[in-house]
């Protein structure tokens, strides 16, 4: 393997850099009572003020317009499909420069199967995505991923919501919760049960629908806020005899589970390369708070206790990065998907972006903790990181099952 940062990923780094400096800083700073004072940011119900929507929709088409929106997206849906490496190591500056930041995290560039040129889109059928796929690459228009239950996170086999076939449409009924972009998605792709009888066997049995949100019978009921939050990005959706056409299933029918897992994998190794991104920032805010602050006389980075932090902190870091390095070289040159080392990359980085933020504040004392430094901010995010896409413990599962069938290889 080669480490060096290949030269066109660097061009995209760079070129990201000055987006984000020309466009998005100076509108940052115009809007900054707006975008940072939560009792503005959101209303009552919990919903992103309109103001901040037509601000992250600016940023949005914006970055569709200079190619970074969809540079991730799939070519056969009109993206330029770059690869995993650069898909981490692009997440990964950004939150090493700009983290915690309201019109960059998920706004420039999507997640990768929740928005945008998501590969779940390659099941549709042409002439939808002659219909809709423009608005969805330029930005004007999101998506939301309807998979998650009251009772179905981790075991996605879980869901209850179906779909019951009436003619030339499909008529759904259900629940979702924890539906990110749902308050403010144009359209939903939407998983439900259509064969009970391969679902109860989990050989299938779910179809992935693609619905426009303003669809009677689709009714985004509240807002979850967050940890520390007035608000939120995911909702709870109430589907109520919703009729969907037929040419509307996206893919296969009783096929829509495998589209579920593609798209979420992908996910984990962005939402990875943000932890150590993010991770990378905040050891750098301790380290140079640690050679300012004095006690006792002298700099508290002559205090051993403090080297201690700052040095396990790096070794966490290293660690990470270079095991999610792996894994995205492993998914660039192997036929078969990696599941084991997407799932240790996914559990490592999220809960070593918690350790990293922990040591920071509390090398920063008091300081740590308040608002000011955006530490606590890093910190809340650091901790929503192990629940999203599969629990750090599901992974575990995923790995050790693995394991357990024989796959003891780590090269």
């Amino acid at each position: 393997m080669d480490f060096t940062i290949p030269e066109d990923t660097q061009e995209i780094i760079n070129a990201l850099k000055q987006f984000i400096e020309k466009v998005v800083i100076p509108l940052e700073e115009e809007n900054h009572d707006l975008l940072y004072n939560e009792r503005n940011y959101y209303l009552e119900d919990g919903r992103r003020h309109p103001k901040v929507e037509e601000l992250r929709k600016i940023v949005r088409m914006e970055s569709a317009k200079a190619g970074f929106y969809t540079m991730l997206g799939d070519k056969e849906l009109g993206g330029e499909q770059l690869g995993p490496i650069t898909a981490l190591l692009v997440a990964e500056a950004i939150n090493k420069f700009y983290p915690n930041r309201k019109l960059i995290d998920q706004v420039i560039i999507p997640s990768p199967f929740t928005n945008g040129l998501t590969p779940v889109l390659r099941g549709l059928k042409p002439s939808l995505k002659e219909k809709y796929l423009p608005k969805i690459a330029s930005a004007e228009e999101t998506l939301c991923f309807g998979l998650t239950e009251p009772d179905a996170g981790s075991d996605v086999w879980g869901i209850r919501t179906k779909a019951v076939r009436d003619g030339d449409e499909w008529v759904i009924n259900g629940t979702k919760q924890w539906i990110s972009n749902a308050p403010y998605a144009n359209y939903c792709m939407l998983f439900a049960i259509t064969n009970p009888e391969l679902h109860a066997q989990r050989k299938g049995g779910i179809s992935c629908f693609f619905v426009e949100t303003k669809s009677e019978g689709f009714t985004v009921d509240s807002v979850i806020a967050t940890m520390g939050s007035l608000g939120g990005d995911a909702a709870i959706i109430t589907i109520d005899n919703l009729r969907v056409p037929h040419e509307n299933v996206i893919g296969e029918v009783d096929h829509g589970f495998t589209k579920a897992i593609h798209g979420i994998n992908n996910g984990r190794l962005g939402m990875s390369g943000k932890c150590i991104g993010s991770a990378q920032w905040a050891l750098k805010k301790a380290v140079e708070y640690a050679q300012i602050r004095k006690t006792f006389g002298k700099p508290i980075a002559e205090h051993q206790m403090i080297q201690n932090m700052i040095a396990e902190c790096a070794m966490d870091i290293y660690a990470a990065r270079n095991m999610a390095l792996h894994c995205a070289w492993k998914i660039e040159n192997s036929k078969k998907t990696p599941a084991k080392e997407i799932s240790m990359v996914k559990a490592y980085c999220t809960e070593m972006v918690g350790r990293v933020y922990d040591k920071a504040i509390q090398i920063h004392g008091g300081m740590g903790l308040s608002n000011e430094l955006e530490l606590e901010a890093g910190y809340r995010m650091a901790r929503l990181m192990r629940i999203p896409d599969g629990t750090s413990e599901i992974h575990r599962r995923t790995v050790a099952r693995s394991l357990l069938k024989g796959d003891l290889t780590f090269s």
